[in-house]
């Protein structure tokens, strides 16, 4: 598996695919990144057509169990951010 791709790798191919300075389109990013994030915290979802879907779907209270002790222990219900990822995608990355 390749390593991931950092953020300044990704604003240089972003700059260049946009055809920009790095200053741009590292702004540009978090722009997107920061209406992301306040759209999925207050419960919504934000769909990035060709790649997916960015939730938040709340966990119910459930039994776990401590794998140093072996006890059961209630955890609070919680929520957790989930990606479902497009079709477009999956098809590109599989053929």
């Amino acid at each position: 598996m390749a390593k991931p791709m950092t953020k300044t790798q990704l604003v240089a191919a972003l700059a260049e695919e946009m055809g920009a300075d790095k200053k741009t389109a590292s702004t540009a990013l978090d722009a997107v990144v920061s209406v992301i994030t306040k759209e999925v915290a207050e419960g919504g979802a934000v769909t990035l057509p060709g790649v997916g879907k960015i939730y938040c779907r709340e966990r119910p209270e459930r039994m776990v169990r401590n794998p140093a002790t072996g006890e059961q222990i209630k955890k609070e219900a919680d929520k957790v951010v989930k990606m479902t990822i497009a079709k477009a995608l999956k098809d590109s990355v599989n053929g």
